[in-house]
C-alpha cells in the first residue's frame, strides 16, 4: 500500500507541475487573446472566505455553481449538485431525513441525531446542523459554494471535511417575479413562484414558495401501499431587506417547509439461508438476480415526515475602516419516520421508528476590515446553542416467533427456554413486543477566530487564520424493553438451570445413561473428557442463542460511574501564502487543520465502554446479559496540505489543487445487522488532485470539465467493523465508498432564433471509478456513469420551456449498501433513482 501511495503521489506531482506548465506557458497567447476578445467570462464572486471575493483571488479549494446552470440542468435539490462538483458525494438511506454529505471522501452524520456532519452546510450564513433541515428544495439561488477541506478557521466545529454554502438572492427594490411549472414522468408535478418588489426607497421584501410533488419509482407488493421513494413537499420563504442608508443593511429571513413522503426502498444483492424460512412463513423476497428491478415487498406503510422552519437576521453595519456583522438565527426541525426494517413480505419487524425534535440557536459576530490596506483583518464570535429529544423503538411482527424458532435449528427452542427459566409461555418475541428509547442533548459551543491577510507586495499577500472552539454536551438515555428473551443471562437464570438441564438431555442422548453423579463418573472413567467435550458443546449452543438476544436491556445514563458529558476545546489554525504571477494566474500555498466534536451514540446501540466494567460491577448498576461497546466516538482532528494554481483568461479558466489530507478519529458509524457500530478510526488519510476548467471559444459554446482523483487509505483503524458482525483491522486498506476518480464533463451551446427568441441545449456527464460500496460488505461495489440533458427557449416576453431529463441511459448504480436486518448472509442495498424527465414552464417579469 504504501509503494501504491508514493507512486500515485509521485504521479500527482508530475500531472500538477505539467498542468502549472501549461498554464503558466498558455499565458503570453492567452493575453493575447484577451486583447481581442468580443466578450469576456463573467466574474465569479463568492464569499469562501467570509468577504466577497472573485473566484480567482480566492486561494481556497472551492467550486462554484451558479443559478443558472442549476436552472438550466434542472437539479432541485442539493443531492443534484454532485453531478457537476465530482469532490462532492451525497446519498439517501432508510429515510428520507438520513442524508450524507462526503467532501474528497470524507463525511459522515446519518443515522443518529447524536452524530453531526463533518460537512457543514450554512444557508445565507446559517449552520444547518442536522440532514433533516438540509434536504428541502433549493430556494431561490445566486450559487452553491462547495468548499473542499477543513474549513474549522473561519466557519466553527463540524467543517472537519468541508463546507456547502449556500447562497439566495437578496430581495430586490425593483418589481420583478417568476412562477415556473413542472410536468414529468412518474406524474411529477411542481411549482415554484417568487415575488420581490421595493415598498420605499430603503426597504424591500420578497415571497417564495413551492410545491413539488412525484409518485414513487419502486413498486410495492401490496396494493394497499403506494410506490415509495415519492416526492411529497412544500416551502415557502419570506425575506425583507432594509437599508436606511448606505453604510447600513439588515435583512430578516423566515422559512417554513413541509415533507411528508414514503421512503426509502432497497433492494436484495444477495439473499441469505434465511430467505427460505421467511418464504415458508408465508413472506416474501425479492429475487436477487435483478436488483434494479424496483419492487419492494414491504408490508407496512414507511412514513417519513418532516417540519423544518427558522428565522435569521443578518446585519451589516459599514464604520469607518471595518464592518461589523452579525448573524442571528433560530431553528427548529421535527421529525418522524417509520420503517419496516426486514424490508421482506415476513412480519419480522413490523417498525423502527424515530421521533426527533430539534431546537437550533446560533449568534455570529465578526468585525471585517474594508478599503485597501496593508493589512487586512477580521474578527469574531460564534455561539451555538442545540437541543435534541429523540424518541425511537422496534416492534416485533406476527412471524418474529417463528422466525426465530427456525433460526434456532430447532423449531419449539424458544418454548422449552421458557420452560427451563421459568418465563411465561410465549413471552419469548411475542408479537407486537416493542422497546422505546429516549434521549435528550444539551449542546452548548462558542467560537473565537480571526483571520490576517498581509500583503507584502502587490501579488503576494501571506494568509494566517486561528480559531478557539469550545463544546459542551450533556445527554441523557434510558429505555423501556419489552424484550423478554434478550433481558435474561441464559447460563444464569432461573438458578443457572438452563445449561444444567441442557448438559443432562445431551449426556443422556450420547451415553444413553441418566445424568447422575455416577454415571457422570463412570463414563469419565472410560471415556476421560466426555463431560467436558458435552459441556462446551452446551456453551457453544447458549452462546449461538445469545447472538439473537438483539435487544438486551439498556444501560441508563447518566449513572454513578458515567456522568454522561463531554467537554471538548480545540485550536485550528490556517496558513497560507498566494502569489499572483500575473493578472491572469495566482498560485497558493496552504496547511490548515478542522475540528469535530464528539458525538453520542443516542440510539439503542449505546453501550458503556468496557474501561468502565469494573467501576459498574463494583456500583452494582450491570444488567443481565450486560454488552458494552461505546457510548460516543471521540472529536475528528484533521490536516491539509494544498497547493494551488487558479488561471483565468477572458475565454477560460481553469483551477488545480493538489492535497494531502487526514483526519484523525474518523467517527465511523456502520450497520451490521442487528445494530450500529460508532467508533473512532484511528486515522484516514487522502492524497488527491483537483482539476475544475472552464472554456468558452465563443459567446454561443460553453465547456466545463472537472475532476477529482484520489488515493484514500485507513492508516490505523484496529477494531473495525466487518462483515458477518466479525471485527478486523482495515490498517492500511482502502476505505469503502470512495472513488478514485470522478470526473464531471459539461457542454452548452446557446442560440438565437429571431429578434425575440434566445434558446440553449445542454448535456453533462458524471463519471465514478468502481468501489467497493461499504466496509462491511464484501462484494458490493458502486460504478457511475451518468448523463444529463436538457434544452431550452425563453422568449422576449419572459416565458420559457425546458425540456429535461437526468439519468438518461438509466445508468444503475447502488447509493449504499448493509448486512440484511436479522438475517445472516442477506445483503440489501439503495439503488440509484431511474431515469428521469419532464418540461417545465415558466414566466417572469
Amino acid at each position: 500500500m504504501s509503494k501504491n501511495l508514493g507512486h500515485k503521489t509521485r504521479a500527482f506531482l508530475m500531472t500538477t507541475a505539467a498542468a502549472a506548465a501549461v498554464v503558466t506557458g498558455a499565458s503570453l497567447s492567452a493575453q493575447a487573446q484577451d486583447n481581442d476578445s468580443e466578450f469576456s467570462l463573467e466574474e465569479i464572486l463568492v464569499t469562501a472566505q467570509k468577504r466577497p471575493q472573485t473566484l480567482q483571488e480566492t486561494p481556497i479549494a472551492v467550486s462554484v455553481t451558479d443559478a443558472a446552470t442549476i436552472e438550466k440542468s434542472h437539479m432541485l435539490d442539493i443531492s443534484d449538485m454532485q453531478s457537476v462538483v465530482p469532490s462532492l458525494r451525497v446519498w439517501t438511506l432508510q429515510t428520507s431525513s438520513n442524508t450524507n454529505f462526503a467532501i474528497r471522501g470524507f463525511g459522515n452524520g446519518a443515522n443518529n441525531a447524536g452524530i453531526e456532519p463533518s460537512v457543514g452546510v450554512f444557508i445565507d450564513g446559517v449552520y444547518r446542523s442536522r440532514s433533516a433541515a438540509q434536504i428541502g428544495d433549493l430556494p431561490r439561488l445566486q450559487r452553491v459554494e462547495v468548499l473542499r477541506g477543513p474549513q474549522s478557521t473561519l466557519f466553527g466545529k463540524n467543517a472537519s471535511a468541508g463546507v456547502i454554502s449556500i447562497v439566495t438572492a437578496a430581495p430586490s427594490f425593483e418589481a420583478e417575479g417568476g412562477i415556473e411549472a413542472t410536468y414529468g414522468n412518474y406524474d411529477a408535478r411542481q411549482i415554484k413562484a417568487y415575488y420581490t418588489t421595493g415598498l420605499t426607497d430603503t426597504f424591500a421584501v420578497s415571497i417564495s414558495g413551492g410545491v413539488n410533488k412525484r409518485d414513487g419509482y419502486i413498486e410495492t407488493s401490496d396494493p394497499n401501499i403506494d410506490d415509495i421513494n415519492d416526492r411529497d413537499r412544500w416551502h415557502i420563504r419570506g425575506q425583507a431587506l432594509w437599508e436606511p442608508s448606505e453604510t447600513v443593511s439588515v435583512r430578516m429571513i423566515a422559512d417554513y417547509n413541509e415533507l411528508d413522503e414514503l421512503c426509502c426502498g432497497v433492494t436484495n444483492v444477495l439473499n441469505g439461508p434465511t430467505a427460505g424460512i421467511i418464504q415458508l412463513l408465508g413472506g416474501e423476497v425479492l429475487d436477487d438476480s435483478d436488483p434494479f428491478a424496483y419492487q419492494s415487498p414491504i408490508n407496512e406503510v414507511p412514513v417519513n415526515e418532516i417540519k423544518d422552519g427558522g428565522i435569521s437576521l443578518e446585519a451589516n453595519i459599514d464604520f469607518e475602516g471595518f464592518t461589523l456583522t452579525s448573524i442571528s438565527a433560530y431553528r427548529s426541525n421535527k421529525s418522524f419516520n417509520d420503517t419496516e426494517p426486514d424490508y421482506t413480505g415476513g412480519e419480522l419487524l413490523d417498525s423502527a421508528y424515530n421521533d426527533a425534535d430539534i431546537d437550533t440557536y446560533t449568534q455570529e459576530i465578526r468585525l471585517s476590515s474594508t478599503g485597501v490596506n496593508t493589512l487586512d483583518w477580521m474578527v469574531g464570535g460564534y455561539f451555538f446553542k442545540e437541543d435534541i429529544t429523540q424518541i425511537q423503538g422496534l416492534k416485533y411482527g406476527a412471524d418474529t416467533r417463528s422466525y426465530i424458532d427456525f433460526l434456532t435449528g430447532a423449531p419449539g427452542t424458544l418454548a422449552t427456554l421458557e420452560l427451563l427459566s421459568g418465563m411465561p409461555s410465549g413471552s419469548f418475541f411475542a408479537a407486537d413486543t416493542a422497546t422505546r428509547e429516549t434521549f435528550t442533548q444539551d449542546n452548548t459551543a462558542f467560537s473565537l477566530f480571526a483571520s490576517l491577510d498581509l500583503h507584502i507586495t502587490d501579488r503576494l499577500t501571506l494568509t494566517g487564520g486561528i480559531n478557539y472552539t469550545k463544546d459542551k454536551k450533556t445527554v441523557t438515555g434510558s429505555t423501556v424493553n419489552g424484550d423478554a428473551f434478550s433481558s435474561i443471562d441464559l447460563f444464569t437464570v432461573n438458578g443457572g438451570f438452563i445449561p444444567t438441564a441442557l448438559f443432562g438431555q445431551a449426556f443422556a442422548d450420547n451415553t444413553g445413561l441418566a445424568p447422575t453423579p455416577e454415571n457422570i463418573a463412570f463414563i469419565e472413567s472410560v471415556a476421560p473428557g466426555t463431560s467436558a467435550a458435552i459441556q462446551s458443546g452446551v456453551t457453544a449452543a447458549l452462546q449461538g442463542l445469545q447472538a439473537l438476544q438483539f435487544q438486551p436491556q439498556f444501560l441508563a445514563f447518566p449513572n454513578s460511574v458515567q456522568d454522561a458529558k463531554t467537554n471538548d476545546d480545540k485550536v485550528t489554525w490556517q496558513a497560507r501564502a498566494s502569489y499572483e504571477v500575473n493578472d491572469n494566474i495566482n498560485v497558493y500555498l496552504s496547511a490548515g487543520t478542522g475540528f469535530k466534536s464528539t458525538s453520542w451514540n443516542l440510539s439503542r446501540d449505546a453501550r458503556p465502554f468496557a474501561a468502565n466494567q469494573a467501576a459498574l460491577e463494583a456500583a452494582g448498576l450491570t444488567l443481565p446479559n450486560q454488552s458494552y461497546g461505546t457510548l460516543y466516538a471521540g472529536p475528528e482532528n484533521s490536516t491539509v496540505y494544498e497547493i494551488g494554481i487558479k488561471a483565468r483568461y477572458s475565454k477560460g479558466a481553469i483551477n488545480i489543487a493538489l492535497f494531502d489530507q487526514t483526519i484523525k478519529g474518523f467517527q465511523s458509524n456502520i450497520f451490521q445487522g442487528t445494530g450500529f457500530v460508532l467508533a473512532n478510526a484511528g486515522k484516514q488519510s487522502t492524497k488527491g488532485l483537483e482539476i475544475d476548467a472552464t472554456w468558452v471559444p465563443t459567446e454561443n459554446l460553453e465547456f466545463r470539465f472537472a475532476g477529482t482523483f484520489l488515493d484514500p487509505v485507513y492508516d490505523s483503524f484496529p477494531g473495525a467493523a466487518g462483515p458477518n458482525s466479525t471485527v478486523i483491522d482495515l490498517s492500511g486498506e482502502k476505505p469503502a465508498g470512495i472513488h478514485e476518480t470522478s470526473l464531471s464533463a459539461a457542454a452548452t451551446y446557446f442560440f438565437e432564433l429571431g429578434d425575440s427568441m434566445t434558446g440553449f441545449v445542454r448535456g453533462d456527464w458524471q463519471y465514478e471509478s468502481e468501489t467497493q460500496v461499504v466496509d462491511n460488505v464484501d462484494g458490493v461495489f458502486r460504478k457511475v456513469s451518468l448523463f444529463n440533458a436538457s434544452a431550452g427557449l425563453e422568449w422576449e416576453n419572459g416565458l420559457s420551456l425546458t425540456v429535461w431529463g437526468r439519468n438518461l441511459f438509466n445508468d444503475e448504480f447502488y447509493l449504499s449498501a448493509f448486512p440484511g436486518v436479522i438475517q445472516p448472509g442477506t445483503v440489501n442495498a439503495y439503488a440509484n433513482p431511474p431515469r428521469m424527465y419532464g418540461a417545465t414552464l415558466g414566466y417572469k417579469f
